[in-house]
């Protein structure tokens, strides 16, 4: 499955929890990291300047899930 199947998937937590996935309820993920822009960074060229997100994608079903960087 591409750029997937070159890490291994790992058990995560959110909140102290163990993460199943949405659709297959699977407990291992990829995880990545993707771009938060809207179409004004895209229409100035500053999306490099956009948050950041992080996104677990369930080794089972592929299902991306997303989570947006916590303020601390």
């Amino acid at each position: 499955m591409g750029i997937l199947s070159k890490d291994e998937p790992e058990p995560l937590e959110v909140n102290g929890k163990p993460l199943r996935c949405v659709v297959c309820q699977n407990g291992t993920f990829h995880l990545r990291s993707a771009q938060l822009h809207g179409k004004m960074a895209t229409f100035f060229k500053v999306e490099w300047a956009s948050p950041t997100c992080t996104c677990v994608i369930c080794s089972g079903c592929g299902y991306v899930h997303w989570f947006l960087p916590t303020s601390e």
